[in-house]
């Protein structure tokens, strides 16, 4: 008995120092441009659709549990034609594990992730399932001296720098932290499909299927906005009256 208690104790003092180590990770974190963060905002997964954020930039979220959530906006030039580039926008979650020599593994749920390929000029793009692991062999998080915030570095598996990060939001912005596995369609991920205006916002939705709504339970429903003609003609009448009982009466 006394020898199962004291294993216990001992399993615990040695999590201990996992579980503190971690939580310096705990938020969303994203790049300079202040324009890509993790959660709905992005990615759509009921309806199946990715929003194309205002500029490029990278997001991590970590959860103090082990979770984590990625999402990534690039744009690539294009020699040929300058005003349209190709964009790429790329979502994934999954866990993570911090190893001993202080390098993180990330290892995503790989039904879930999601990666669209756009030339908007040409008016196509590939809509795809997107599944890649990541190792960092290293990271720092501290307070910038220049912006006076959170900054996360991570180091890639060649030891190179990304792209700094800033914290956004603690507690972090995240889907659920499960597997979605959306249900696949007509369109679904894996299949090319094109766009009908050129330039226009890179997204891709299934419209032709009808999806649940995500607000179906809020407690104040949307409501339609006023009729602009009509409150104009209602004014009108109410006029019209006015002037007909001041010379009448």
């Amino acid at each position: 008995m006394l020898l199962s208690l004291r294993s216990i104790l001992l399993t615990g003092l040695a999590l201990l120092p996992f579980t503190i180590a971690q939580s310096d990770l705990v938020g969303t974190w994203s790049t300079k441009s202040r324009s890509v963060f993790t959660g709905p905002g992005f990615y759509d997964p009921v309806n199946e659709k990715m929003h194309e954020p205002s500029l490029p930039g990278i997001a991590y979220s970590f959860t103090a549990d082990g979770h984590y959530e990625e999402a990534y906006y690039r744009a690539i030039s294009n020699p040929q034609n300058p005003a349209c580039p190709q964009g790429i926008i790329q979502w994934q979650h999954g866990t993570f594990q911090k190893l001993s020599n202080g390098s993180l593994i990330l290892s995503p749920f790989g039904v879930d992730g999601r990666q669209l390929e756009s030339t908007p000029c040409l008016s196509q793009s590939i809509y795809t399932r997107y599944n890649q692991s990541e190792l960092f062999t290293g990271y720092r998080v501290y307070t910038d001296p220049y912006h006076n915030i959170p900054r996360l570095d991570l180091f890639q598996f060649n030891g190179a720098p990304m792209a700094p990060m800033y914290l956004a939001y603690n507690p972090p912005e995240m889907l659920p932290t499960q597997t979605l596995n959306p249900t696949a369609s007509a369109t679904s991920a894996g299949k090319a499909s094109s766009t009908n205006t050129a330039n226009a916002k890179r997204s891709f939705g299934d419209l032709g299927n009808f999806q649940e709504p995500l607000n179906k339970n809020v407690i104040m429903p949307y409501k339609e906005p006023y009729n602009a003609d009509k409150i104009w003609w209602y004014g009108i009448g109410l006029l019209g009256l006015g002037s007909v009982g001041y010379f009448c009466f």
